[in-house]
């Protein structure tokens, strides 16, 4: 019979101490002794499950309490590798702006964190004049805004600065108004990263680059001619470093315009999205009050979407002409309230109901009421009431009743209301910073979400 070992006295072997081993005998756990290049992996994957489940904003304190297992963990955590990978996978940012990787993630997780509190600072950039001087677009980059006006002018603003006044004012080239008081109005507007460019559209077809590195008024060049005859009014203007996208309306057949931006040159022609609202695109040329025809957005990428009251439709960028998906609208769309991001795009419908569809696939992943609040608020018809709206990573935002309200995407619930009044909202946009709005009212008006920490 063997012997029984002694009371309270186990073997190293079975992972107990003996009563006078020292603690440095334990075996150490196998986890301690992870390769470097394995703990970052698996730090990367924490992030990504944590924000997967829980939001972006959870990316951080999980990958925090992650380092916090042991001193060669937290030897890892200043690997820029590491930081610059969950960056780009939590954050999808490829280059950074801060001095690090790990305090550029930093910087977006108190930006998030502070737009989903509502900390902000508010500034005036540029008070209304006139409604014949009023904005018609706008587009944000992360130093820089642009708006785009009725007369063809488009003003650049040094931000977070912005309030010092534009640093810059680029004409449109017109051939002459010929074909409506607003044919040179700017449709569209889109910042190039590399080297630093604007490029901006107007009704007419005309397209403008500008160096926005070395800026200086009236230096804007005409990229391409545009011809209102042939294709109609050039209703939205969008695109990124590799294409150009153009949505008419007035001549059937040519909804959709692809340049190269490489060589600038008209790739594909074609399409009757907008077929329906010929008349409407025409229309748009001599009305400063009438509707809004069609809106496209780069949604995702390779994807481009484009929206009228009645449809949507996603086209393959990389291959124009391709649609790869449609969907009719039964209840009708605001085309204003349209916009798209990261994947996804929203639209609201007359009936204050907003949709969430992924890209490409339009199927819907959420919804939300922007109306229901504002009615009780104001207890006014929600039909007859203008919403515009846009959305960046995570959160749309919709004025409504003059109130600039903020829902979360995903889960689809109201969060607050900006607490400034600046009465109706003509335009839109928002980057994973900024707010940027007009309104005939007051002006053109800017929130930075970062300032705050």
């Amino acid at each position: 019979m063997s012997a029984s070992p002694p009371e309270g006295g186990g073997g190293v072997e079975d992972g107990r101490r003996r009563g006078g081993d020292p603690l440095s005998s334990r075996r150490r756990s196998a986890d301690m002794a992870w390769p470097e290049h394995f703990v970052e992996a698996v730090a990367a994957q924490v992030a990504v499950n944590a924000a997967a489940s829980d939001g972006r904003l959870a990316a951080a304190p999980a990958i925090a309490t992650f380092f916090q297992v042991c001193s060669a963990w937290r030897a890892v955590s200043q690997s820029e590798m590491l930081w610059q990978d969950i960056t780009g996978r939590i954050w999808r940012r490829q280059r950074r702006l801060a001095e690090s990787w790990q305090i550029e993630f930093a910087r977006l997780h108190c930006t998030g964190r502070n737009f989903r509190s509502r900390r902000s600072t508010h500034s005036l950039l540029l008070p209304a004049t006139s409604p014949l001087l009023a904005c018609c677009c706008l587009a944000l980059s992360d130093r820089h805004l642009a708006a785009g006006f009725l007369d063809g002018n488009v003003r650049l603003f040094d931000i977070p600065n912005g309030d010092a006044g534009p640093i810059a004012t680029y004409h449109s080239h017109p051939e002459g108004d010929r074909l409506g008081r607003f044919s040179q109005t700017v449709s569209g507007l889109l910042f190039l990263s590399g080297p630093g460019r604007l490029v901006f559209a107007c009704k007419d077809g005309n397209i403008h680059v500008a160096d926005i590195e070395h800026p200086i008024s009236g230096s804007s060049r005409r990229a391409c001619v545009g011809n209102l005859v042939e294709d109609g009014t050039l209703v939205d203007f969008t695109g990124n470093d590799r294409w150009w996208v153009g949505l008419f309306a007035g001549v059937p057949g040519r909804s959709w315009h692809v340049w190269d931006v490489a060589t600038e040159e008209l790739m594909y022609v074609g399409g009757a999205l907008t077929d329906p609202d010929a008349v409407l695109g025409w229309h748009m040329l001599t009305d400063l009050d009438g509707p809004t025809v069609a809106r496209a957005r780069m949604a995702a990428p390779g994807y481009v979407v484009g929206c009228t009251s009645s449809k949507i439709q996603v086209m393959d960028i990389n291959d124009p002409g391709d649609v790869v998906n449609e969907l009719e609208l039964v209840r009708g769309c605001i085309v204003d309230s349209m916009d798209g991001c990261e994947g996804l795009a929203i639209a609201v419908d007359w009936f204050g109901t907003a949709k969430v569809y992924s890209v490409p696939e339009l199927e819907e992943v959420g919804w939300f009421n922007v109306s229901r609040r504002a009615d009780q608020d104001q207890g006014q018809h929600r039909d007859l009431v203008r919403k515009v709206g846009c959305m960046n990573w995570g959160y749309a935002i919709v004025c409504c009743y003059g109130r600039i309200r903020v829902y979360d995407v995903v889960e689809g619930k109201f969060l607050y209301s900006f607490m400034e009044r600046i009465g109706e909202v003509r335009v839109m946009a928002v980057n994973d910073r900024f707010v940027a709005a007009w309104s005939n009212e007051t002006g053109l008006h800017l929130w930075d979400f970062q300032t705050l920490q």
